[in-house]
């Protein structure tokens, strides 16, 4: 194995909070998921601009302060800053998230993740998002190894089917309880010991 690929939210980052569309509902209590749901992946592909879902939803004032109140309640996983300062320099790491452009730059800045990577793939720049094959090929090129040589972690089952289609190895990060058959932990101090054992 050359290279660790990780999703961001459910495997660096955590909900502090709720959720976004139950986040959302606390001040529209009545606003079905549905239309949450379609500017927000919007934005997640480029199309509309994070501030743009904001007012789509329905926010008014100053929505640059209604956002930074949502994602001050996201946080870094435990054991994230331990793992990654334990493998880097033995592998090469990339991130890839589904996530709007601006949201993903804030929360890169705000942890100082940038530095601990070497390929940072996110869909609202690249307006192509997972399980699309498009967006771990890029990665793959992007790190210049090939995709059996990668180790891809997340929280979502479709996500991983993916890239094992891909040649990755792969590892759910269980953070959710979710029944999955496959190779799976449940935190940072778990995936250093099936790395270092090679279970």
């Amino acid at each position: 194995m050359k290279a660790i690929i990780l999703d961001m939210y459910g495997v660096i980052v955590r909900q502090t909070g709720d959720d976004f569309v139950p986040y959302v509902q606390q001040t529209f209590p009545d606003l079905e998921p549905e239309k949450i749901y379609e500017p927000w992946f919007k934005a997640d592909i480029g199309e509309l601009s994070s501030l743009e879902v904001w007012e789509k939803i329905g926010f008014k004032g100053d929505l640059e302060r209604v956002e930074k109140e949502y994602l001050d309640t996201i946080d870094l996983n435990e054991g994230f800053l331990d793992f990654i300062s334990t493998v880097k320099g033995q592998f090469k790491l990339a991130i890839i998230s589904n996530d709007s452009s601006r949201w993903s730059k804030y929360l890169r800045e705000k942890f100082h993740l940038n530095p601990h990577f070497d390929a940072i793939s996110i869909s609202g720049d690249l307006k192509i998002k997972k399980p699309d094959k498009r967006i771990f090929q890029y990665t793959i090129e992007k790190l210049a190894v090939k995709a059996e040589d990668c180790l891809y972690i997340d929280d979502r089952e479709g996500n991983l089917e993916a890239a094992e289609k891909m040649g990755m190895d792969t590892i759910m990060f269980n953070c959710r309880n979710t029944p999955y058959t496959g190779n799976r932990v449940n935190n940072f101090g778990e995936l250093l010991e099936k790395l270092s054992g090679g279970k």
